[in-house]
């Protein structure tokens, strides 16, 4: 039976770490401890931003249409100007032409869904009790498309159909009432009308729990003195960071106030950049710590060795050689560490995944690591160890083989 021999570089490698154990250890320690912490915060930041992105625009459109802002026209002899112009009151308006909006805002590349909205405010009445609302005027089908409504439902169903309402849990409570009940909404147009609750949901927002009324397109129209028109069109984009885009063409096209969530959640937005330059920051520190440390031991190594390694050269290991012995130490660094480092973040990921959870008892990230973002670390690490080797073997690599050998 044959023995499998390893080449002259490797055997040279395998041995020098095996010499240094201490000094392997503790390089394989900062490696490992660097590339836990970049998988680790990494998933975290990922996942914490996703799940925020998704709790904010879980009940909201990404771009919205809206018909523009009324505004004063002084009619002023030339020459003169006016002292004071107060802002123009917003009424209730319709969309001009929604329907044609419409069907170009859905042949708008990237939009996976359009739903016309009618929108007031009012007041929903029970006995002695009103409360201010937001009324939706709305086709079911359509808007849970833009808003998955199915999965906010406590009790009933979201289906508005003639008379029937959807309410939240809040607006629930503070009229008294549940399935089946009804209520009277009044709206400043000075009409009225009696609702039959089919469903109350919870979208995880207090303020909207307590203020949206859900109704259909017509009956919304009738209350709120739109006949056949809509006052906002909603859309759903597949890519959400590109909503400013299918925003500004749709802008471009109709004339129309147009705001993409990007615009009405500034400050989210700027905080989630906020949040991937700090990791991003944290990542290249890490990095540049884990090279420096290991450039640092192998040029020691390369002193504690110059004797042996002019011994080599002069036995005829060619400065290629040597070169590549502390190459693959550098290599061997990054793989080891890195598939260490690997395993440390998976047991981070479960450990704080339990430690941590929301207000609700569920857990604030998950311990599902990327296989892509794990290849992509463990290839960093591969090469941050290769080109911090690279100095000392070069350095190892030139030295004369007679002065080493005296030294």
């Amino acid at each position: 039976m044959t023995r499998l021999r390893l080449p002259f570089e490797w055997l040279v490698a395998l041995r020098y770490l095996r010499e240094g154990r201490l000094q392997t250890v503790l390089i394989l320690a900062g490696v490992t401890g660097g590339v836990a912490v970049i998988i680790f915060l990494t998933t975290l930041i990922t996942q914490l931003q996703a799940s925020i992105v998704e709790r904010t625009l879980g009940s909201q459109a990404h771009v919205v249409l809206r018909p523009p802002e009324e505004v004063n026209r002084t009619m002023l002899p030339p020459g003169e100007t006016a002292a004071i112009v107060q802002p123009r009151a917003q009424r209730p308006r319709s969309v001009d032409q929604w329907e044609a909006v419409t069907r170009l805002a859905a042949g708008q590349p990237g939009v996976i869904a359009v739903s016309p909205v009618v929108s007031g405010a009012g007041f929903a009445i029970r006995g002695t009790t009103n409360k201010a609302i937001a009324l939706l005027g709305v086709d079911a089908e359509r808007y849970r498309r833009i808003v998955d409504m199915d999965r906010y439902m406590l009790r009933g169903r979201f289906a508005v159909a003639g008379t029937d309402t959807v309410i939240g849990i809040e607006l629930a409570g503070d009229l008294g009432v549940t399935l089946g009940d009804k209520l009277r909404v009044t709206t400043a147009e000075g009409r009225d009308e009696v609702l039959t609750i089919v469903g109350v949901f919870d979208i995880g927002n207090r303020d909207l729990n307590r203020r949206w009324l859900f109704t259909t397109i017509k009956l919304a129209q009738s209350l709120l003195a739109l006949p056949g028109g809509v006052s906002n069109i909603d859309l759903k984009v597949v890519d959400i960071f590109a909503a400013d885009r299918v925003a500004d063409r749709l802008r471009a096209q109709t004339g129309l106030t147009v705001d993409s969530w990007m615009q009405t959640n500034a400050q989210l937005l700027s905080a989630l950049r906020n949040q991937s330059v700090s990791n991003s920051l944290i990542r290249s520190f890490v990095v540049v710590i884990v090279a420096v440390g290991i450039a640092s031991v192998l040029v020691v190594s390369v002193v504690q060795k110059q004797r042996e390694i002019g011994i080599l050269r002069a036995m005829g290991a060619s400065p290629g050689r040597i070169m590549t012995v502390f190459l693959l130490q550098g290599a061997i660094y990054g793989l080891v560490g890195s598939a260490l480092g690997a395993g440390l973040a998976d047991g981070l990921l479960h450990f704080f995944s339990n430690v941590y959870r929301n207000a609700d008892g569920t857990r604030l990230f998950t311990a599902d690591l990327d296989g892509a973002l794990i290849l992509r670390v463990c290839a960093l690490a591969i090469v941050v160890g290769l080109l911090a080797a690279a100095l000392p073997a070069r350095r190892a690599a030139r030295m004369d083989p007679v002065q080493a050998i005296k030294m």
